[in-house]
């Protein structure tokens, strides 16, 4: 198990990062229309070159990039800008400016997060789910990864949540603080039918703390429940997916047999 230091809400650490240098002489001033979009819950991030007479702003919404277009009249139009035979013009832009950077964001705040190992630590690709040790549909996801972790494909890394029911943290506590996590986490999934692993007799400080810390991530993180998944692509942006995978969604997360 890793133990670090409480992690800030995501997306607002990710987009606080992002924002743009203040104006300088010169520079156009700062449209009004921005900060009634942002008390709306949008996030302005930075500017971005469009055609004559509008003026293009990245952002994000609900973790969700976004383009804002300032037309001459200092109104707005938030959406998407098409070419001629409909194609986005603007989508890689916000891939650069937005979601690369709140990806690798998201991404640091997991890796330096309290986490369980399931598989070899040398598996090239890394899957972070927040689990709780009563969760079915945590187990079912288990279950359907064994053939990528067993055949050394695939780590997934358990950030550990006591949501599910009553004993929930001290189920949690007996397997962070086992003498091998790892061990104790199969073990819990290995007789979940039967009940999984033994609760804790009592939850120390320490656990709590790290509960709650890994509650508040899942949380900022953009999930409400368990499981909470989240991959990493090959161009440096982070997918997620809530709940148990179906269907093609599992080779999504876990990769090719």
């Amino acid at each position: 198990m890793r133990t670090k230091p409480l992690a800030r809400p995501l997306v607002a650490a990710a987009c606080a990062a992002l924002l743009a240098a203040p104006v300088h002489a010169g520079e156009p001033a700062r449209p009004p229309v921005l900060k009634a979009l942002e008390t709306q819950g949008l996030t302005v991030i930075q500017e971005f070159k469009v055609a004559d007479g509008l003026r293009g702003f990245a952002g994000a919404i609900q973790e969700r990039p976004v383009a804002i277009y300032v037309t001459p009249d200092g109104t707005a139009i938030v959406g998407t800008r098409v070419d001629v035979e409909g194609r986005p013009i603007d989508a890689a832009t916000l891939q650069d400016l937005v979601a690369k950077p709140m990806g690798k964001k998201v991404w640091s705040q997991l890796s330096e997060s309290s986490w369980v190992l399931d598989g070899r630590s040398e598996a090239p690709r890394i899957v972070y789910t927040f689990s709780d040790a009563n969760c079915p549909y945590c187990h079912q996801f288990w279950e359907a990864s064994r053939p990528w972790v067993e055949a050394g494909k695939v780590q997934l890394r358990h950030i550990l949540v006591g949501v599910i029911r009553d004993d929930s943290p001290a189920k949690a506590a007996a397997i962070l603080r086992a003498p091998d996590p790892s061990a104790a986490l199969q073990k819990n999934e290995q007789r979940f039918d039967q009940g999984g692993i033994e609760p804790a007799s009592e939850v120390s400080d320490d656990v709590l703390e790290v509960l709650a810390r890994n509650q508040m991530l899942m949380v900022s993180t953009g999930f409400r429940g368990t499981p909470g998944i989240v991959v990493r692509e090959e161009d440096g942006t982070v997918k997620k997916f809530r709940g148990m995978p179906q269907g093609d969604q599992l080779n999504e997360v876990l990769g090719p047999r």
